[in-house]
């Protein structure tokens, strides 16, 4: 059947357990209304548990680097040559050219990854999962290709319902921190209860105890009560969420993507009698199942970097704190004036794209509607809590390779390496954030 996407559905009056646009199709549509349009079409035409999947060349690489092809999937071999001969923000103007000598051009619009996951979101797809080169684990930029697939299914939010919606990033460090190594290692060399960046007082402190002195700075710019909620995103094993319980007799509710760190979470919050004040949830915090308003602040501890879309994060922090509420947290970034590409071994690390930075954070809150309070720079105390993780592998190395393995221990120690160098670089940050909701 002939249809123009924009009137879809009044041509054809079937309902679809799926809709395919392949291709790179969806990049023929120079208007942001008309992109609204088609993907509206889309989801009316499904039934109500349809899924929506459509591939989009990446477009990001091109704009940022420059353009490669692998010719893996798409336009394999050499037989077809498919590059742009003219590229913008606006128009990508590719030059086709075949073995019989023929030549065309195609005018197309330069589809960014998250710009058209956004898109999707807004018409009402939940659940979007972005493969590259189909697969899930992958890295932005050796990708030619990208496939989204989106699911119609209304998940409404509410408070205690756990319908989880994992990005690809959020789910690479899911399956991370489920692990048995990446357990034993954080909870018996990292710092235990807190396993996020601490703030050291003299070299040879132990890491658990500067770790808690980031809670106790974080906690005492904020003004807790035993009214008070608060939401731990990324909350680890609850260190944070006791802490604010015990002090302030606070309610907080914990959001984490591990299971085996919520199952340890939820043991010592039983054990220290904090079991009604603490509640723990598996869920993203890209898709946070709650309700609009709910929380009077929104807290978070060195787990931002693990999303794949903090735009998408910033925007649901935002929905769920009350008018006046506060976001406050931390996060290892990159600095503002990192050069391309010098941060690659961390990322590679880490399985991550990118890092944020204050500077991103920054525009992010505003124009998501948060105004900014303070950014506190505390970006010696990176380098500082590296150091001293590394060395208290070395000291203990025997035990940790007992607990989590050779091969973890070896590569951790590479990856502390890593993150060193680049703060002795001046390449990474850190530090505290914090926003109020307008």
């Amino acid at each position: 059947m002939q249809a123009d996407w924009r009137w879809l559905n009044r041509d054809i009056h079937s309902k679809f357990d799926a809709v395919i646009c392949l291709v790179n199709s969806f990049t023929h549509l120079f208007s942001e209304g008309d992109r609204r349009k088609a993907l509206a079409e889309f989801y009316a035409a499904l039934r109500y548990d349809g899924i929506l999947i459509l591939d989009q060349r990446n477009y990001d690489s091109i704009l940022d680097h420059g353009f490669y092809s692998k010719h893996i999937y798409y336009y394999c071999g050499e037989d077809v040559k498919a590059e742009p001969e003219y590229l913008d923000e606006g128009l990508a103007r590719f030059k086709y050219e075949f073995p019989d000598q023929s030549v065309y051009h195609l005018n197309m619009f330069p589809l960014r990854k998250d710009y058209t996951i956004n898109l999707m979101q807004e018409v009402g797809f939940q659940g979007i999962k972005t493969y590259g080169y189909f697969q899930e684990s992958y890295h932005n930029d050796e990708q030619d290709f990208f496939v989204h697939v989106a699911e119609k299914e209304y998940k409404k939010k509410l408070k205690g319902q756990n319908q989880v919606n994992y990005s690809t990033t959020v789910d690479t460090a899911r399956t991370y921190y489920n692990s048995d190594s990446a357990d034993q290692f954080y909870a018996t060399v990292w710092g235990g209860e807190d396993i996020h960046v601490g703030i050291y007082e003299r070299e040879d402190e132990p890491v658990f105890d500067a770790s808690r002195r980031t809670v106790e700075r974080v906690a005492s710019l904020l003004n807790l009560n035993e009214n008070s909620s608060v939401l731990d995103i990324g909350s680890g094993y609850g260190g944070a969420a006791r802490y604010l319980a015990k002090t302030f007799g606070c309610h907080v509710t914990c959001l984490n993507v591990s299971k085996v760190q919520n199952q340890r979470n939820s043991q010592m919050n039983q054990e220290q009698g904090l079991g009604s004040l603490i509640e723990v949830i598996e869920g993203s915090f890209e898709d946070i199942p709650y309700e609009d308003e709910q929380f009077d602040v929104v807290w978070s501890q060195d787990a931002i970097l693990h999303s794949g879309n903090r735009i998408q994060l910033i925007k649901e922090v935002q929905r769920v704190m009350k008018p006046g509420g506060e976001f406050i947290f931390t996060d290892p970034m990159q600095s503002d004036d990192c050069p391309e590409g010098l941060l690659q071994p961390v990322l590679d690390r880490i399985h991550l794209d990118s890092l944020g930075s204050i500077e991103f954070y920054r525009k992010a809150a505003k124009v998501t509607g948060l105004e900014e309070i303070q950014v506190i720079d505390l970006t010696a105390q990176l380098v500082n809590h590296y150091r001293r993780v590394l060395e208290t592998v070395d000291a203990n190395y025997q035990q940790a390779v007992a607990d989590s393995g050779k091969d973890y221990i070896d590569a951790m120690k590479v990856g502390l390496n890593h993150w060193i160098d680049a703060g002795k670089n001046g390449y990474l940050s850190w530090g505290i954030l914090h926003f109020r909701k307008k």
